[in-house]
Order: C-alpha cells, then structure tokens, then sequence
C-alpha cells in the first residue's frame, strides 16, 4: 500500500481547521498502521468484527469499547499460502533480514512442460506498505496454475519477523535489495528462468527499481525480467515541502500515532480507515479482509516504511535522492508493462497512470478513442467524474466496457545502449467503485486476475497461459480409450438452462446410447437444434441428427481456451436467429400446451466452452449478473464451468466501464 498517498491525504485534510484536521490527520495517519503491539489502543473495529467475517451479536460497531485479541497473521493465513511457505534468513549489504515469510509454489506441471529456451516464467509478487503477501491469495489461486509462484512478506509484515528494527534496513534502497536476493535465491538460473514481477501499490516502486536500466538494484536480476505488472503504481516521490511535513509527522511519538489509529477506526467495518481503501460501495467480506489487514500492519515498521519512502532533496537543482523513484527510474523501465489503477481509488489515484506513460515517452497522454467513440482512457484531469458505462445487452465487447484494441503502439527506446529495441505498454482502469483493495475487493479481484492473464500470455510469454499448457498436456488424443471413458461417465443431457439451452457431451455415432440416431427419437420434440463448438469434426454423423429432426450447425471454437470475442458474438447471433425460428414454429402450430423447444450445445463434455458461450448469451441476452449466470449453468450441468480461466474471462468480458488503452 501506498505510504506517501494516505500521508497526502492526512496533509490535504488539515487546512479544513485545526480541530477538524487534528481528527482527520489521526484518520489517514493511522489507515495502514493498525496495531499489533501490547499496550495500544483498540477500537471498535477490534470489538466488532470477528475472523468469521461477521459482526458479533449484541455489539455496537461504532462505540464498544470490549477489548479482543488482533486477528494474527498465523490464524488467518490462507491456505494456499500455508502449505508452501518456509521461513528463511536473508543477508543483504544492508542488514541480515533473520525470518522472511518465503512462498514459493512451483507449476504443478512443472516436469511436463518445455524448458527449452528457458522454463516458464517465474511470478514474483510484491506487497505494498502495511499489506502482506495474504493480500494476494485471490491472484494466486488462479495465477499459480499458470506458472510457479514466489513472493515475500517483507520484513515486520504478514508473518515475517520484524527484525531488525535499524530505520536503514525499511528504506526502499533496501527492501528491493532484499527482494532481489530472495528472487535469485529460487529462480532456476542455470536454466535462465525469466520472471514477471506482479506489484502492488509501494511493491510498483520497488519492483520498477528492479526492473529500471537506470537504477543500480538487483544488477544481476535485471537482464532476467520479462514483464512488470504494476497495480496502483505511484508514479513519483512527494515534493520538497511535502517530504518536510511528513518526516514531522512520522516524528510524532508512537502511542500518539495509535491513538489517531483509535480515532480513525471508529466504526468498524463503516469506518474512515476501511472506506479510504475499499471504498464506500465495497461488500461486507472486502471490508472483513481491510479491518484484517489494518490490523495486522505493525506501527513500529509501518513508520520505518513509510520514512523510506522520503528522499533528500540536496543543493539547488531540487533532485531528489533515494526514495519512491520517479520519472529517470521509470523511463528507465523496458520490459513489458501492464499499468492498473481503480477509478475511485483515492490512495493512488488513476492519474498516475498518466504520468508514468508521460514518463515512458509516448503520445499516451492523448485521449484514445475505440470505433464507436467512446474514450478508452479518460483524461487525467477528469479521472474521478467518470460515470461507469452503461449496462447493455447487445453482443458487443465494447458495449461492456472492454473496449477492443484498436491500436497496437510501440514506444522506441531511444537510450544509448537499449536493453530491448521495444517495449509494449498496457494500461487498464477499472470503473468505480474499483478502489485500492482491487487484490481482495470480491467485485474487482476475477476482473484482475483474467487481466493479467491476458497480458502475460500476449506480451510475456505465450506459455503463461493456461489454454497454451493444457494444448501441449493433451498428447495422446481427445478420443483414447482414457477419454472415452471419462466421457462415458458424464450425463449425457442437462436439466433446461433458463428455459433456452441444454448442455450436451459430444454425441458418438457408435455408441451404444448417447448417438445421433437414439439422439433424435428421444429429443426431437424438445430440442430444436444442435450447436457443436468443437473444433474436430464430429465423431458422428450430424446428417443422422438431421433426419431425426434436429438441426445441426458446427461454430467452431478451440479446445482449453475461452471463446473469442468474435465467436461469442458469432454465437450469440446463431441463438437468436434460432430462437426466432423456435418462435414461428411454435406459432405454427398452435399448440400452447408443450413447452418451448430449446437449443441444444456440446463441446466434448459439455463443461466449460459449452458453459462459457451459455452464460455469455444469459448475461446478454437473459439479463442475468455474471455470478448468477455462473450459478444457473452449475445448477444445471454440475459441477459447471471447470477452467477457472474461462470463470476470470467472464469477469474481465463483462465488467461494466472497463476502460482499457491501447497498448503503446
């Protein structure tokens, strides 16, 4: 999380008067640095708010003052996070860093997959000031299906130890030194693994030190990043007098700072210190989880953090020195870039976006517009008056607010001695009332990580995908005798999915069953047509469907990778025509008493392209949310959609206003 951002905010505040700003102060300065520590004060978001993720019966969220232990990070750590993390000691020229909370989880297909030219990429994840690595779970549950996975807990948060407590082993210099030795500790370097650093909020700046020809951290790491993926970035330190005011702050005595904290947490779950980072719109559980993080952010290493992240600003030409980098460290920056902010996040506004493209030497700044004119990335100025896009049903990516690209830029490294000769650059603004949290917010998380996916796949690596990895395992053959037993066991027909589809397995013209002939007899009058989406010609005969008396049509798609946009259009528009000739029929005959014929659509087993092109016509066309049109096709065809990239696809597809530029 962003230190310098929540400060400002404390700063910005205090003009409003003295006792109005003394509260206000005591509101931002403790939003990240909740206590852990015997002996301060707790609130009543302590008192209110159980692990459970629910208020206690009988308590009063805005004035308890019962007194509970914190939620540790040892009792909340996910799952996934649990089972592969040690604790290791690290030693860089700064400091020894003795229990550094290590995670590492490698591909699960790791022995199967090619290593030549080099293994797949490694992700490397990076929290911010006051987070910990559990801020990512959401990600990592579907990114570590895509590539191995590493990140920290830097020292004093989540589970790493705070030690030592020297202010000079928090500065940023030595926390990307720190990441740097932890990154080469687990990367495969004799194999040459690449990796792709994922970031949040201060991780950017970190990570953006990492990745920079201009800056001397990790020189050994350097040649060896493929892609940075920078979500809530800050794109530069505080000016000179801004420094000035928050060194005086964080000189402030440490019981005083938590009792701005006491002040700031009145309210629970409603209160200032959850809504300045979630938002006001944000579900009970994003707001559960921010009252969890706030908690466990320590405030002895919270301000030893923050004071890193300060620079100097030494003689007459005002340059600042050490700190959050800037303008010469992200300039310097020639990997692949993915830049994300939320519309409403007030820590680190969608404007710096803007001026970290400034920084990169592109035209970025100048407002893009899509085919049908709609501004894909909105003037900095007017970030925050951005209405979200309407909803509309029409089969139209652009019409949900993810607008296609247009433009494919390339910005020239115009350096002396280029690291690469291009570098594309890719960013994304999430519509309000996407805010800071977007890692753990219920609303934005599947939307992100279906982002990222696409971004590692397109411009890192076409093996970080997992439709690429699920291709290659696939050798012996969609039809072996392992298969076809495995489509023996699946239902053949599912119940009526709101009364326009069913979900079939692919039809077998030698099958003692489920084949075209038996098919048609059984069906004709209650299934109007056969849609095949796979790609293979069928394994029967569909003129054999025909003479029964359902319509066949073939729309192709692939095996282990989401439709397109332009096959679900394409899809969308075969159902309606459909259902208009199901429409005439029925008016035909006259007869009101059988139930409407449906539309029948098989892949192979009838899971998750059948189910992804299904729901995609319910949200379009039926009215339906993305989640309830999930929980109509499980509903029907349990267990459902099965590839959680086909589920992050959906969320990405269809979240209204996304604002996307294009990619430079």
């Amino acid at each position: 999380m962003a230190g310098c951002g929540f400060l400002s905010v404390i700063l910005r505040r205090k003009s409003s008067g003295r006792t109005s700003g003394n509260k206000r102060c005591r509101r931002g300065a403790r939003r990240k640095a909740s206590r852990t520590s015997a002996g301060t004060f707790t609130s009543s978001e302590d008192e209110g708010y159980d692990s459970s993720g629910s208020l206690r019966h009988g308590t009063d969220s805005a004035f308890s003052t019962e007194k509970t232990e914190p939620q540790r990070p040892q009792t909340t750590d996910p799952g996934l996070l649990k089972k592969h993390s040690t604790y290791i000691s690290y030693t860089t020229s700064v400091a020894t860093y003795p229990s550094i909370r290590t995670f590492y989880k490698p591909h699960p297909q790791k022995d199967k997959l090619p290593i030549k030219p080099s293994p797949i990429p490694l992700l490397v994840f990076v929290h911010g000031l006051g987070g910990s690595l559990a801020q990512f779970n959401h990600l990592l549950t579907s990114l570590s299906n895509v590539g191995p996975c590493f990140g920290i807990d830097l020292p004093g948060c989540g589970l790493s130890r705070f030690e030592p407590d020297s202010w000079d082993a928090y500065k940023v210099e030595a926390l990307a030194e720190l990441l740097a030795t932890a990154i080469e500790e687990h990367r495969d370097k004799d194999a040459g693994q690449g990796v792709v650093l994922i970031a949040h909020s201060l991780g950017c700046s970190l990570s953006a030190m990492l990745a920079s020809t201009t800056s001397p951290a990790g020189p050994n790491l350097k040649k060896h990043i493929l892609g940075l993926i920078a979500v809530c970035p800050r794109a530069s330190p505080p000016s000179p007098k801004e420094v000035t005011s928050f060194r005086r702050l964080l000189r402030i005595p440490g019981p005083i700072f938590d009792l701005w904290r006491y002040w700031d947490r009145r309210g629970g779950l409603k209160s200032t210190s959850v809504n300045r980072l979630v938002g006001a719109d944000a579900d009970p559980d994003t707001r559960g989880l921010q009252v969890r993080y706030n908690k466990q952010s320590k405030t002895p290493v919270w301000r030893r953090m923050a004071w890193g992240t300060l620079p100097t600003y030494d003689g007459a030409d005002g340059i600042p020195v050490g700190g959050i980098p800037g303008e010469t460290t992200w300039a310097g920056v020639r990997t692949p870039t993915l830049l994300v902010a939320g519309e409403s996040d007030t820590v680190t506004k969608p404007a710096e976006l803007q001026k970290i493209l400034k920084f990169f030497g592109g035209k970025s700044s100048k407002i893009e517009e899509s085919s049908n004119g709609s501004n894909i990335v909105p003037d900095a100025s007017k970030v925050n008056d951005q209405a979200p896009a309407p909803y509309s049903r029409l089969a139209h990516d652009e019409e949900f607010g993810v607008e296609p690209q247009v433009n494919e830029k390339e910005i020239e490294n115009t350096s002396e001695k280029p690291l690469q000769a291009k570098r594309s650059v890719k960013t994304v603004i999430l519509p309000a009332p996407a805010s800071h949290a977007l890692l753990y917010d219920r609303a934005t998380y599947r939307t992100l990580a279906g982002i990222i996916q696409d971004f590692l796949q397109q411009h890192v690596d076409n093996r970080l995908s997992l439709g690429w990895q699920l291709q290659y395992l696939n050798t012996s053959g969609k039809w072996d005798v392992k298969n076809l037993a495995k489509w023996k066991k699946v239902t053949p027909v599912s119940e009526r999915i709101s009364d326009t589809f069913v979900a079939l397995k692919m039809l077998r013209e030698v099958d003692e069953e489920h084949n075209p002939v038996l098919f048609s007899q059984a069906y004709s009058d209650r299934i109007y047509a056969v849609i095949d989406i796979s790609y293979e010609n069928p394994v029967y005969n569909p003129a054999s469907l025909e003479m029964g008396g359902i319509h066949y049509h073939k729309h192709p798609t692939v095996s282990k990778i989401p439709p397109t946009p332009d096959e679900t259009r394409d899809f969308i528009a075969l159902v309606d025509r459909l259902q208009n000739e199901i429409t005439e029929k029925m008016a035909k005959s006259g007869n009101r008493q059988t139930p409407r014929p449906v539309v029948g659509v098989h892949c192979h087993y009838g899971y998750n392209r059948t189910g992804f092109l299904i729901v995609c016509y319910l949200i379009e066309r039926c009215g339906y949310t993305v989640q309830e049109a999930i929980d109509e096709f499980e509903r029907r065809r349990p267990p459902g959609i099965r590839h959680g990239h086909f589920i992050d696809t959906l969320f990405v597809r269809y979240c209204v206003g996304l604002k996307r530029a294009p990619t430079l």
